[in-house]
């Protein structure tokens, strides 16, 4: 699961002087980041959505990179979104898979800063200009984070600035957009819903040891099961003991609509799991289950689950 996603809009970005630097820069100093160059991936237009979406909905915050063509994204970009943010992904009855991403613009702009002014000759401000991409990230349930660009971004040899100025300020825009992933990563939802994953990595493999599940529930753990109620750390270990007994190791969490919610310094998580396992009886589960927990998460970031509830999903 990368934390990190950037969608590299650039038509011929071996070409660029600006985009390129950002997202070598970018590549070089996160560790978990997924750099999608669809100019590589795409140059007949033919977007592979599956992919597109696997990858979105694998991350935690999401990077639309590229240059600022014609006041808006390039067409390359413009058909990836056309593709890839469709009913019942996006938006629509069921269109939730984006919902609570962080979602950030990066581009570069060739022309100044004073063009993008009611009285400059391109008359509107970059933010307004934004507004229809300021729109699909609402409409898809995304948080939207103020737009990061810069000005000036195009070297012309003898026209426009000096391969050496627009590269400085390449690296000056990375720094920016750096720190505001930064300071996203270290969000305490994004920091569960990590957890959240991790957690069900573990699970999925059922170790005999339980170590790792233990060293993350409070002391008053109370856990709800269709089992059963389990109280505290001895009562997780009835219940596991029951689920190795009772499923194969390697089975499947598939993570659907994880909300994190803050109150009172806790934090609730509302979340739906299919687990698809199969069982030392001979049986196949292909099960949806509603999860429900209720966990603490101090300054230093550990985590204590509280309380953990499992109600299956009736069809």
């Amino acid at each position: 699961m990368s934390q990190v996603v950037v969608i590299s809009g650039h038509p011929q970005l071996e070409s660029s002087y600006t985009n390129k630097v950002i997202l070598q820069q970018l590549s070089n100093e996160i560790t978990d980041v997924e750099i999608r160059r669809l100019d590589m991936l795409y140059p007949d237009y033919q977007i592979d959505v599956a992919a597109e979406q696997q990858a979105l909905q694998q991350a935690d915050v999401i990077v639309l990179q590229f240059p600022f063509y014609w006041y808006s994204v390039p067409a390359l970009l413009k058909k990836w979104i056309d593709d890839v943010f469709s009913f019942n992904f996006a938006y629509g009855p069921e269109g939730d898979k984006l919902k609570g991403k962080d979602f950030i613009l990066s581009f570069t702009i060739g022309g100044p800063e004073e063009a993008y002014t009611p009285t400059g000759y391109n008359h509107f401000r970059i933010e307004e200009l934004m507004k229809p991409l300021e729109q699909t990230a609402y409409l898809a349930k995304m948080n939207y984070q103020a737009p990061i660009y810069t000005h000036g971004m195009v070297y012309i040899p003898d026209v426009y600035n000096t391969q050496e100025q627009v590269e400085s300020r390449a690296a000056s825009h990375a720094n920016k957009l750096l720190s505001v992933i930064e300071q996203l990563l270290h969000e305490p939802k994004n920091i569960i819903k990590r957890f959240v994953a991790e957690w069900f990595e573990q699970m999925d493999r059922l170790p005999e040891d339980s170590g790792y599940f233990k060293k993350y529930l409070a002391d008053d753990f109370y856990m709800n099961m269709p089992e059963g109620a389990f109280n505290g750390i001895s009562g997780f270990e009835q219940w596991y003991e029951f689920a190795r007994s009772t499923f194969k190791p390697d089975c499947r969490h598939e993570i659907e609509q994880l909300d994190v919610t803050e109150q009172d310094g806790e934090h609730h998580l509302s979340f739906r799991v299919r687990v698809i396992a199969d069982t030392f009886a001979g049986e196949s589960i292909n099960l949806l289950v509603n999860e429900t927990w209720r966990l603490m998460l101090n300054q230093q970031r550990d985590i204590k689950i509280c309380d953990y509830k499992v109600d299956p999903v009736v069809s």
